[in-house]
């Protein structure tokens, strides 16, 4: 009979392992082995959204998830959070308090899908959902509409299962186009967004989630 796999690894968080890391290997290559384990925990998660790409798709003829896509914060760019946030620069604080360093976007056809996505993943066995924040019915000022999770991922390795924090963001395709021009506007141009291209941006996103809404009830 096998034994629980649980049992025989020690279970830890991300910030637990750092500490075991470093009194091991003396620091070094701290950051390579950190991103790598992010890395790991992107590739857990896309696989298990994955299978339920194909399982509604196969199962169900359903398109609940039209395409999943995932980076890793490049490391000015946490940088940058972290100072404007006020954190100290150290590794420890990375993990603890910048919770979208490893992201997963999960774009949808339909409002209603959004919904639907956040609730299986929160039945898929050993994730966890540490915070969520509800962009859909409550947007931004900005306009910004998307539904966020922050959810713990168990990698496990030849000794142990670390737990690592993944950004979920689940959108449809129109909110993820406005977001992607949104932030093409205002984060990679030299030139700043004025206040009349600002509420143009904002009209914008109300078409767009009015759009979603009656897209939505045809479809029901």
């Amino acid at each position: 009979m096998k034994k629980d796999k649980g049992k025989e690894l020690g279970i830890v968080e991300m910030k637990n392992f750092l500490s075991y890391d470093e009194k091991i290997e003396e620091r070094t290559n701290t950051f390579e082995k950190i991103m790598t384990i992010y890395e790991m925990a992107i590739k857990e998660l896309e696989t298990k959204i994955n299978i339920l790409q194909k399982e509604f798709k196969v199962f169900y003829n359903y398109d609940l998830i039209d395409h999943v896509n995932t980076r890793i914060k490049q490391p000015d760019s946490i940088v940058n959070k972290m100072t404007k946030k006020g954190y100290e620069l150290t590794y420890k604080e990375m993990i603890e308090n910048i919770n979208d360093i490893a992201g997963v976007r999960i774009i949808c056809q339909l409002k209603d899908d959004i919904f639907k996505i956040r609730n299986l993943i929160e039945k898929i066995p050993g994730i966890y959902i540490e915070k969520e924040k509800d962009y859909v019915n409550h947007p931004k000022e900005s306009g910004y509409s998307s539904y966020h999770l922050i959810v713990k991922v168990p990698v496990t390795l030849s000794k142990q299962i670390i737990y690592v924090k993944v950004e979920v963001q689940i959108r449809t395709m129109a909110m993820d186009f406005w977001a992607s021009l949104e932030h093409k506007m205002k984060y990679k141009s030299d030139k700043e967004v004025n206040k009349k291209d600002s509420k143009e941006l904002i009209n914008y996103a109300k078409i767009v989630n009015k759009m979603d809404s009656k897209i939505m009830l045809m479809n029901n």
